[in-house]
């Protein structure tokens, strides 16, 4: 297993939409936006984000306290 952001914590408080956490998340640590996201921009087709255990679309907005798991799509037989 290759951990693309090493020194990524694995818990931030961040306030916003989920596009502003993904712009707050590529400042802390450059790359990770083109990781998550796309050039439309759009979540990567093989990403998911899940806020409070629902998929979410980069507009989705964060209420305080909100949960959001980001992961990528894994396949293989």
């Amino acid at each position: 297993m290759v951990r693309l952001f090493p020194e990524a914590d694995r818990e931030v408080d961040l306030p916003a939409s989920v596009k502003e956490m993904v712009d707050a998340l590529d400042a802390r640590w450059p790359g990770m936006r083109d990781r998550i996201c796309d050039s439309r921009p759009a979540i990567r087709r093989h990403m998911n984000v899940f806020v409070d255990g629902k998929r979410a679309r980069l507009d989705a907005k964060l209420l305080p306290g909100a949960e959001v798991v980001i992961l990528t799509a894994v396949s293989g037989g």
